[in-house]
């Protein structure tokens, strides 16, 4: 049978493999079939990131391209920008008119992603709710000299959102803000760095404005204690499903917040959590109320840190042993940083959270040989990332993992692995099909550099 003999409705499932553009784009000239499924594949996420080279300069051509081709706009569904000349729609009324056109051309836009700092402006936000459509927004809350904060209440319809580093102006205008979009909201986080204007207060002000949240997160918000976040968790009709607390107030009592969430059964349908621990507070004791917390729930993701240095492996070795007697059969996921993990803990983990995917960990260089045999046991493995610990960044020359040693461990793992990583670098497991002497074939596992568009995940952890 020739490629051309398959039907042509599972093109689609075939191009969805393709994760890097320039494979799209290729795709796109290979004749009049592959043109329309590969376009709209490719048009339907863009990323720009400031890493990228010349980000800057590919960030008007793409909105040139959006203003110019309303067809390719339409397919538009994620646009994420991390990169943006600052300023530079203030001085130029062209690329203002190419920017307002592209935003305004892309109906079926659902998820917007625009952090860059200064580069959001008032025209900008109002071409944005011309997509009806639009359901996400995250954004950088430091409006000053950018945008008119009043502007944001012009968003009646979303269903997720994300503020980093709100101003004044901008908290002034969560209230109100959700006073007309809160019914729809399902996700609502706030990324600060220290910020005193997140309080109790004020997420005691829009509790009740939030019926049908899901996802609450907070991020670098110490004014925060237990009862402005049980003033939301009670709030919500359903229960949530996720919740993140990381670097809220020192004061905040875990074990009266677990006390409140288990009497009520608020948190029965939690299947994701983040925590961060300080470093003055009891690792046994509050390990104990955060084993408590979450007894009831569904966890399938479980991600803490130390918001200070690396804990020793044995401070947790009991909240590890805990949360796999209570959660093993459920969990997905376990996201370490900032804190050592025993190799025991993870044998542990690896052997009876028999739908384990993806394991995130910090620990000793030293012990990467005796790891292999730890992962191998992980039949469902997907993901794997080690770090080492935060001490040992400082060194002149910081454990770098090699591809042969990756390799090794990589081949002792389930074939479900996909991803392996090592402090900052991260490869993609691929396949290739040899031949043996005999003429059979066999694939072998090798290591390819990560081709996603997309930020790995464990890189977005925020760490405060």
């Amino acid at each position: 049978m020739q490629f051309l003999d398959f039907p042509i409705e599972i093109l689609p499932e075939i191009i969805d493999h393709l994760a890097k553009p320039q494979h799209l784009a290729h795709l796109c000239l290979v004749n009049k079939t592959f043109r329309p499924f590969a376009t709209s594949q490719l048009y339907q996420k863009v990323y720009i990131y400031s890493w990228h080279r010349e980000g800057k300069t590919k960030v008007i051509k793409l909105f040139d391209t959006l203003s110019r081709y309303a067809y390719l706009a339409s397919y538009l569904r994620l646009l994420e920008i991390r990169d943006f000349p600052k300023a530079i729609t203030a001085v130029d009324n062209d690329i203002l008119n190419l920017v307002l056109r592209g935003l305004k051309n892309c109906v079926n836009l659902t998820s917007c992603i625009w952090t860059r700092d200064g580069s959001l402006n008032s025209d900008f936000l109002r071409a944005l709710q011309c997509c009806g459509k639009l359901r996400r927004l995250e954004f950088n809350g430091h409006n000053e000299g950018h945008y008119d904060a009043r502007f944001l209440m012009g968003f009646t319809q979303l269903e997720r959102i994300l503020i980093i580093m709100p101003s004044p102006a901008v908290v002034s205008q969560i209230k109100p803000w959700l006073s007309v979009t809160g019914a729809t909201l399902r996700s609502f986080t706030l990324i600060c760095k220290g910020s005193n204007l997140i309080t109790d207060t004020l997420l005691q002000s829009v509790a009740p404005l939030l019926p049908n949240l899901e996802d609450f997160h907070l991020t670098g918000c110490p004014k925060v204690t237990h009862h402005g976040v049980w003033s939301v968790v009670s709030a919500t009709s359903n229960g949530l499903l996720g919740l993140g607390l990381e670097g809220v107030s020192p004061k905040f009592d875990m074990a009266l917040f677990a006390s409140r969430c288990t009497s009520t059964g608020a948190l029965k349908r939690l299947c994701s959590i983040t925590l961060t621990v300080h470093q003055q507070l009891s690792i046994n004791e509050w390990a104990g109320d955060v084993l408590d917390l979450v007894a009831d729930s569904p966890l399938e993701r479980f991600q803490i840190y130390s918001t200070g240095a690396s804990f020793e492996a044995s401070a947790t070795e009991e909240l590890w042993k805990q949360l796999v007697v209570t959660h093993s059969g459920r969990l997905a996921r376990i996201s370490v940083h900032r804190m050592l993990i025993s190799l025991d803990a993870i044998a542990n983990i690896c052997s009876r959270c028999v739908n384990l995917e993806e394991l995130f960990i910090v620990m000793e260089s030293g012990s990467f040989d005796q790891l292999a045999n730890c992962l191998s046991v992980a039949k469902k493995l997907r993901t794997v990332h080690i770090n080492s610990p935060v001490e040992a960044s400082v060194e002149i020359f910081p454990f770098v993992l090699r591809a042969e040693q990756a390799l090794s461990i990589i081949r002792r793992c389930h074939s479900s692995l996909t991803q392996f990583g090592c402090n900052s670098k991260v490869w993609q497991v691929d396949r290739r099909i040899m031949r043996d002497e005999d003429g059979r074939l066999r694939a072998e596992r090798i290591l390819a550099p990560y081709g996603s568009p997309e930020v790995p995940e464990q890189f977005l952890v925020v760490r405060v």
